[in-house]
């Protein structure tokens, strides 16, 4: 599987083989990387779930992001990717879990601009991946496309390794 073209279907082929069941925790992408998965026939029996937790009240509740973290750093940093992903794994069935967190635009500052993204990976029993991508002032939905094509690109990594 090449990391630059990656598909959905071939992920959960992947998963499929290697037992692995999936889970999303999405701010920015509001869901697209689950619908993406999700297009896959079939993808029910590799994909458990996903949390849409756009709102930083949405990460503390449900993926159980701690408030003094999301204060501390800000939404958009790979800390609270970090607790996003861990918090996945924690709340579903799944033993893979990828979650992004960013500013698609239009605004952003200069601490925090537009098209920066933090993503996490999260596996069970093994450390928790995090890095921070700058895809620029694309615009909204392309920086949300970039985001999904990144984020399945580090699932069918996570399947590799």
């Amino acid at each position: 599987m090449s990391a630059d073209t990656v598909t959905a279907d071939e992920i959960l082929r992947r998963a499929r083989a290697l037992g692995v069941t999936i889970a999303t925790a999405e701010s920015c992408t509001g869901g697209m990387i689950s619908a993406a998965l999700t297009e896959v026939a079939g993808s029910s029996d590799m994909f458990d779930r996903g949390f849409v937790t756009y709102s930083n009240a949405a990460k503390i509740e449900m993926l159980g992001v701690g408030e003094a973290m999301i204060s501390h750093y800000g939404a958009v940093s790979e800390e609270v990717a970090r607790e996003m992903a861990e918090g996945a794994l924690e709340r579903s069935g799944a033993t893979l879990a990828v979650a992004v967190t960013g500013i698609a635009g239009p605004g952003g500052s200069e601490v925090k601009p537009e098209g920066r993204v933090c993503f996490a990976l999260a596996e069970r029993d093994l450390p928790t991946f995090t890095e921070t991508m700058e895809f620029g002032a694309l615009g909204r939905a392309e920086v949300r496309q970039a985001t999904v094509r990144h984020a399945l690109a580090l699932l069918a990594g996570g399947l590799e390794g």
